[in-house]
């Protein structure tokens, strides 16, 4: 208990730190931002809003301004059943990837990072 305490304190902190510091948008050419549109929605970020790895991949994804539907995972949330039955475990951030009629679930937010520069960047 003080423990999820404590993370939620710290969490408000860097969520806070997070809106006050943020970077601005990749600008991209707007058939090109139409396209990145298109692609987004093949993506589904699942996450806690105030955990700090999860925060660390939404700024990733602001900065490289990508429309990627945001999925809360809290207790008693579908989406946490979702991640489960999906992704085999209930972590948080991961990237729900969809491509040629693939699933993949991808758990670290480094890896996640590195993903959407690589893809998007």
């Amino acid at each position: 208990m003080l423990v999820k305490l404590l993370r939620n304190g710290v969490g408000g902190v860097v969520q806070v730190g997070d809106l006050l510091t943020r970077p601005a948008k990749m600008k991209r050419a707007p058939e090109a931002q139409q396209q990145v549109n298109e692609t987004c929605r093949q993506l589904a970020l699942y996450q806690l809003p105030r955990c700090p790895f999860c925060i660390k991949v939404r700024r990733a994804m602001h900065k490289l301004n990508l429309p990627i539907e945001k999925r809360n995972v809290n207790p008693g949330s579908p989406h946490r059943d979702e991640l489960q039955a999906g992704g085999g475990r209930v972590k948080s951030p991961c990237l729900r990837i969809e491509e040629n009629g693939e699933v993949q679930w991808m758990y670290e937010s480094s890896d996640i990072i590195a993903y959407l520069q690589q893809r998007f960047g």
